[in-house]
């Protein structure tokens, strides 16, 4: 599910009341995880899926992604916010606080700037849409943190009716407890796990689309050693950077600009790669 998306000749026609999406966030909405070379930014992921299958219902849907890998609420807030009111958009996705949540920060004192960005997003009327976190009771090293990710998340679901916004629940999306639906990472989505997240996005707004749900089989035991050593060999290439980058106060998205930072055709010529790509990574790197 990497390829380089195409619009079909035909689609089902709705009638939607959206004409310009902007998404902001971090790598979950920048697509790390799900790499294309026929996009821009070089990753695809669940955003870009949901503009696809609007702009086959929207003939005139321009689409903005201003979501960058490693930003912090803090982050999110001072750079992406005014500049995604600037774009003027009806429809707005933002998933925010889940790397502060995973360092540690207070999920309360986490979720009351969320409140407040919210409130601005929707201050002009646009449909806006927010992200619980999911359960990574599975997960390899962020397991631990699940009781804070739920707090987090009850505190997303008052922010979505305190605003009236749409929730889009991770947690609630059992799919994602499939190995297949995670990177090699395990930190971020694979191509099917975005697939999934961009088919449950378009649900809970109402949209028809033709993403099909693509459940993978339960993954075979393997035997205990063979795990370890998979285990290990993840530590070494994905949880030792990550850690590395922590105590050296750098992040991935350092140098890195948003990959589509005016709203766009979704589908044609404005969608290969820019022919600048200085300071952005070809593939994502173990941070969100």
């Amino acid at each position: 599910m990497s390829e380089t998306p195409r619009a079909p000749q035909t689609a089902p026609q709705q009638d939607l009341p959206w004409h310009r999406y902007v998404a902001i966030g971090d790598s979950f909405t920048e697509g790390i995880g799900d790499p294309s070379e026929g996009v821009p930014g070089g990753n695809r992921g669940w955003a870009d899926r949901v503009a696809e299958q609007l702009a086959l219902r929207v003939p005139d849907l321009a689409y903005a992604n201003l979501a960058i890998r490693g930003r912090l609420i803090a982050q999110i807030d001072d750079e992406q916010i005014e500049a995604a009111l600037a774009l003027r958009p009806d429809l707005i996705t933002i998933c925010a606080g889940g790397n502060d949540v995973t360092r540690g920060g207070n999920p309360d004192r986490i979720a009351e700037r969320l409140d407040s960005m919210v409130e601005r997003l929707s201050s002009d009327g646009a449909t806006v849409v927010i992200f619980t976190g999911p359960d990574i009771g599975d997960t390899p090293v962020l397991g631990a943190l699940r009781g804070r990710v739920a707090i987090y998340n009850e505190n997303i679901h008052t922010i979505a009716l305190r605003h009236d916004a749409i929730v889009a629940d991770l947690w609630a999306l059992r799919e994602l407890h499939e190995k297949p639906m995670w990177a090699p990472d395990r930190l971020h989505f694979s191509p099917l796990g975005h697939h999934t997240i961009a088919a449950m996005v378009l649900t809970a707004l109402g949209v028809e689309h033709d993403l099909d749900p693509e459940l993978p089989a339960p993954a075979p035991a393997k035997p205990w050693r063979e795990a370890r050593a998979e285990d290990l060999e993840w530590a070494r290439e994905h949880l030792l950077p990550w850690v590395v980058r922590r105590l050296r106060h750098r992040s991935s998205g350092d140098g890195v600009t948003p990959k589509r930072p005016r709203p766009q055709p979704v589908f044609g010529a404005a969608n290969t790669p820019a022919p600048d790509t200085e300071g952005r990574q070809a593939s994502g790197d173990s941070e969100s």
